[in-house]
Order: C-alpha cells, then sequence, then structure tokens
C-alpha cells in the first residue's frame, strides 16, 4: 500500500486502530533473545496449536514481541488487556493458561511472579517490583507489536511524528532537539541536537546520517532489544534526522552476531518503503531518503564512529584523529551524522510529546530516559529504562532485586569493559554522564553488571583488560603497548608473583594511556583497573604482599581444605577428583594432597555435607 500523503497515512492508521480494537484480546509472547534462547519459540508454537485445538484462535490472538524486560523469568507471557504477567514458561504449561486463564478468567499462581525476600506475589506486570519505578517510554511498545509488522507499529502511534516533522523547518526540528536536552546514548553523550546542527551547516549537498548498532560490549543488549523489538521506532528517527540535517542517504551499522535485528530491520526498510514512507518523495512532501544495511565484522573497535565508517567504505576498521569533526568530514570525505540505536529512537517521542516533556525527566545535564542491561550477580536481570539521576541503588536493589543468594553487594561496573567499577559507598550517586564519570566510570551504552563478595577486583581488572587488549586495533602505541603491559602486571599479581611498585606502574599507565591515546577505546581503556585500584587498593596489596586472595577467585593464590568435622567420608570428592589426589578410608575424613591439586573445585561443588573450604 503506497501512501502519498499525510492524510493517506492518518486514514490507514484509524484504520488499523478499529482493527486493533477488535483483536485486544491477546497473548503476547517474548521472542527476545534471553527468552529465546529458553525455548520462546516452542511456547510461541504451543500457544498457536493450543489455541486453533480448542477453536479460539479467531477470538484470541498470540503475539511473539520483542524483549519484555525481565530476562531473569523468561519465558515470558502477558495475558492482554488484562497484563496477567506469567514467567519461567514452558511448552508444558500453555495448556493450562489456556484452560484457566483464558476459557475460565482465573490466574495460574505458580507462574506469577514471586519477590524473593518476602515470597509475595505480583500479578499484573505493572505491579511487579522490576517494572513499578522504570519509565518504559522506549521499551513500553514491545508489549504491543510484532517487530515484523509495520501495521502494528502505525495503529500503535508509529509514524506520527514524521508527518509532524516534515511539516517543520529543518531547523525547527533541531532547535527541538537542543531543547529536549537529548545526548548520544552510545557512550559519548555529546549533544545529539548541536551534532545534526553542526552537520547541517557544514558545506557539501550531499550528506549522510548513519545509525550505530555495533552494540560490543560485555553483557549489553539495549540497542539489540530495540531493533528486535521495535525497529520502525529507530527508522521513523533516521528519516526525521535526516530531514533535519539535509540528508537522503542513510546507512544502520549492525554487529554480524545480530542476525534477528538484522532480518526484522530490513524488513522494516521493505515494509517503510512499500507504504511510500522511504524512499522516494515520502508521503508526497518532494523529500527523499533511503537506508542501506552494513554488517559490521564483531570488532569492538567499530563501534567508534571513525573506525565505524571506514569499515563502511571497505576498509580497516580503525579510527583516525578528529583534528576535523566527522559532521564536516565524515563518511567518503562528507559531513556525517552518526548516532546510536537509541539516540535515535529518542526521536520521534520528542517530536510528538514535546521537548518539555523530555526536559522534565532527568538530570541539570543528563535528560530523558536511559535503557540499562542489568546483569551479574542480581535476581533479576534485563534491560530496565530509567530516568536519567535515578540511584544506583534503586536500580539493583528496588528493581534488580538485591544480591543473589543473600551475598553481600560489593561493586557495579558500569560503561561496559571501558567503564569504571563503583562500590558499595557510593550507591546512593544518581546516574548521569557527568556523575559516573567524575567517580572514575562511564555511561557507555549503559551496560551495568552487578558483583557481589565473591568476585575478586583484580581479576575482574584483568578479564577487562584482557578483553579490550584483544579488541585494540594496535593503530596507536599507547593503547596497544599500554594495554599489554597492564595484562601482564595483573596476570603476575593473580599468580602472587606481584611486587612493590606494580600498583603505581599500573597508575602511571593508565593515565598515560588517558591522555595520549588516539580514540576513546584507549582513553576510556584504563578505567577498570585505575577504578578498582582507587576503590579497591587493599585488595591489591593482599595479593602482592600477603599472597592471598581475599575473594578467593585466584587460583594460584588458594587451597580446597577438607574440615574433618564435617567429613563424612564418603568418598564422593575422592571419585570425582581428576588427578586421584584426595585419599582416605570410607567412612572417615578425607584428605588433598596439595602437591598434586589443580584447584578445579570439582570436589568443593561435589561435596554435599560443606566439608570443603576454600582458603
Amino acid at each position: 500500500m503506497l501512501l502519498k500523503s499525510f492524510e493517506d497515512l492518518e486514514r490507514l492508521r484509524n484504520e488499523l486502530r478499529e482493527k486493533k480494537k477488535k483483536e485486544n484480546n491477546y497473548i503476547a509472547i517474548c521472542n527476545g533473545p534471553g527468552c529465546l534462547a529458553r525455548g520462546a519459540l516452542a511456547v510461541s508454537n504451543a500457544f498457536k496449536e493450543e489455541l486453533e485445538k480448542r477453536g479460539l484462535d479467531v477470538n484470541v490472538k498470540y503475539l511473539k514481541t520483542g524483549c519484555l524486560g525481565l530476562c531473569e523469568k523468561g519465558v515470558l507471557v502477558v495475558k492482554m488487556p488484562e497484563n496477567i504477567q506469567y514467567q519461567l514458561v514452558k511448552p508444558k504449561d500453555v495448556p493450562e493458561i489456556v484452560e484457566e486463564t483464558i476459557l475460565n478468567n482465573r490466574v495460574v499462581e505458580r507462574l506469577v511472579y514471586k519477590e524473593p525476600f518476602t515470597g509475595e506475589k505480583y500479578i499484573h506486570t505493572d505491579e511487579i517490583p522490576f517494572y513499578k519505578t522504570q519509565k518504559r517510554y522506549l521499551l513500553e511498545s514491545n508489549l504491543h507489536i510484532s517487530p515484523e509488522s509495520i501495521e502494528d507499529y502505525i495503529a500503535n502511534g508509529g509514524y506520527s511524528a514524521l508527518p509532524k516533522a516534515l511539516k517543520m523547518q529543518p531547523e525547527e526540528i533541531i532547535d527541538i532537539i537542543k531543547k529536549s536536552g537529548l545526548r548520544g546514548r552510545g557512550g559519548g553523550g555529546f549533544p545529539t541536537g548541536k551534532k545534526w546542527e553542526s552537520c547541517r551547516k557544514a558545506e557539501g549537498e550531499i550528506k549522510y546520517v548513519i545509525c550505530n548498532a555495533d552494540e560490543g560490549d560485555p553483557g549489553a543488549f539495549m540497542d539489540r532489544a530495540l531493533l528486535e523489538g521495535n525497529p520502525h521506532s529507530v527508522l521513523e528517527g533516521m528519516i526525521i534526522g535526516a530531514f533535519a540535517i539535509g540528508s537522503n542517504d542513510g546507512y544502520i551499522y549492525v554487529r554480524q552476531e545480530y542476525p534477528l535485528a538484522v532480518k526484522y530491520f530490513t524488513q522494516a526498510i521493505k515494509q517503510a518503503r512499500e507504504y511510500g514512507i522511504l524512499g522516494e518523495n515520502i508521503l508526497g512532501t518532494g523529500f527523499k531518503f533511503d537506508v542501506k544495511v552494513n554488517r559490521g565484522g564483531g570488532a569492538f573497535v567499530c563501534g567508534e564512529s571513525t573506525a565505524l565508517m571506514a569499515s563502511i567504505e571497505g576498509k580497516v576498521g580503525e579510527p583516525r584523529a578528529k583534528h576535523i569533526h566527522t559532521v564536516e568530514k565524515g563518511l567518503w570525505e562528507r559531513p556525517t551524522t552518526l548516532n546510536n540505536v537509541e539516540t535515535w529512537a529518542c526521536v520521534p517521542l520528542i517530536i510528538n510529546n514535546g521537548w518539555e516533556w523530555f526536559a522534565s525527566m532527568g538530570t541539570e545535564n543528563s535528560k530523558g530516559t536511559k535503557i540499562f542491561s542489568l546483569v551479574g550477580k542480581v535476581n533479576n536481570t534485563g534491560l530496565v529504562e530509567v530516568p536519567m539521576g535515578m540511584s544506583l541503588r534503586e536500580i539493583v536493589f528496588n528493581i534488580g532485586g538485591g544480591i543473589k543468594n543473600n551475598k553481600k553487594f560489593k561493586a557495579v561496573q558500569t560503561g561496559g569493559p571501558s567503564g569504571g567499577v563503583i562500590p558499595e559507598h557510593l550507591l546512593d550517586m544518581p546516574v548521569d554522564y557527568d556523575e559516573l564519570t567524575k567517580v572514575g566510570s562511564m555511561m557507555g551504552s549503559g551496560g551495568m553488571i552487578v558483583m557481589d563478595e565473591d568476585n575478586c577486583m583484580v581479576d575482574i581488572a584483568k578479564y577487562f583488560t584482557n578483553f579490550l587488549k584483544d579488541e585494540s586495533c594496535g593503530k596507536c602505541t599507547p593503547c596497544r603497548e599500554g594495554l599489554i603491559q597492564m595484562s601482564e602486571i595483573l596476570e603476575r599479581i593473580s599468580k602472587g608473583e606481584g611486587k612493590e611498585g606494580d600498583i603505581e606502574l599500573l597508575e602511571e599507565i593508565g593515565w598515560v594511556m588517558k591522555e595520549t591515546s588516539l580514540c576513546a577505546l584507549g582513553t576510556s581503556a584504563p578505567n577498570p583497573v585505575l577504578s578498582t585500584i582507587k576503590f579497591f587498593r587493599d585488595e591489591y596489596d593482599a595479593h602482592i604482599k600477603e599472597k592471598r586472595c581475599p575473594a578467593k577467585v585466584c587460583k594460584p593464590l588458594i587451597r580446597y581444605r577438607i574440615i574433618k568435622e564435617k567429613c563424612t567420608g564418603c568418598s564422593l570428592c575422592a571419585m570425582r577428583c581428576p588427578q586421584k589426589v584426595i585419599t582416605g578410608e570410607p567412612k572417615k575424613p578425607y584428605f588433598i594432597n596439595q602437591e598434586g591439586c589443580i584447584k578445579c573445585g570439582i570436589c568443593y561443588d561435589s561435596c554435599q555435607f560443606d566439608a570443603i573450604e576454600v582458603i
């Protein structure tokens, strides 16, 4: 269906909304990456078959949606319009849900959310503590639409910001984005409106817009969830941005590891072209704009703007010095505006709701909401969308449900592998661009990894340093050599071979990298090391001076010992020991020969009487 005017679009929207009203009785099944890994496809098929078998498929629809947020409890199923959320759903649960909830209007209580500490049950999505204090303006649509349907997006209010924007002057759009306070959600935090304004004013008739979907942070999947849940929201933002800066050509750079995101966004582009929302003469306005999909090879450094553009051009993905900004000379030496997925998705919301609405949320210099991937040692892992300025404590303990297994909170790392580690005494700090930078961390794209008492800070610093060492492009000496040296020093410390002066040397290397590296990967790469030294120096001292790992993680510095008073002599540990170094007689305490022990931990995991301890 080709839409030739704004009026055509509104007529279609009204028709689709009327149709949707008749189809508001439906089952939403999360088909985000986390739930897919837990069998969402099988659950979806089970609902389809069960509804058809009972003759309910005419009146009750089933909808495969994008990520619904609470990944820890997948597969998530929500019965609409009642908003009843079921968790950890398996195909065998489907007949019971259909029988009880759809046919008899009863709740299957064993499948609803149960608070881990109080045991209290919550039936409706908006009552669950995980969702209650969130502001899910970007993620909420995932519950109501299929990522493969432009009709669902339009009926849900999608492509309503585009006609408004196309009726404005480009400068007016840019002014709205500037006043909203929107900053880049990809990590840099640069004011979006200023970037657009600079690109519009730059010399040259050909200009480009790019969507950066090269999300490479371990544990982060915010951009993936948007592309796999609501790809048209990102596309609509790009079209508006292109009109504002005067661009007719766009690219989306997507990680090779995101095949589903590529599939859905490619479908979105095709559908938008068929409807006249993309391509030549968009909605009869004479404005033309199209988007191409470019798949990255998985290099972390290609998340950096100039490296990304080099990759699109077919060159090696290496950054260049930004003596001239990419808004003046970017892709193929032409003015280019690059924003990440979440930034583009914010644009239609701002146009529809006004800059005042967006600016009313957040802190003085960090406006709106931000999506975080909350992962690690926390009860409720998943995607959260909260106003800027919410405290870490509220995110980790109220939304995240606290630490798993009643362990003690130790730290949270924000900003991906280049982010810093934030300790317990800073939990009440507001989460925004400036406050995180002050304590040696960063917003990054929104990764948030929670750690407990069992995490070793030296090991954490080593893990992220090794990741960044492997991902460094090697173009500049400070980053290339600095990360190698840091990695070697941390490896020695974790083996108990650290020496006096190692901590000071790590700090010196880190500050040199910060001051002299070519791109943001190098300048931020020392953050994990510097922040762990700053807040957990005692752990470094224990490794170096006492040859001890307080968290009992670093294998060369730990021993497994059998507690005689607890050992029942069951011999299970001896039978499972791969080195056969555990000896003893049945029904008498066993003994571990330390010389042959490889510290694999199999004995510790096997013991059913807590008779083996780590010292």
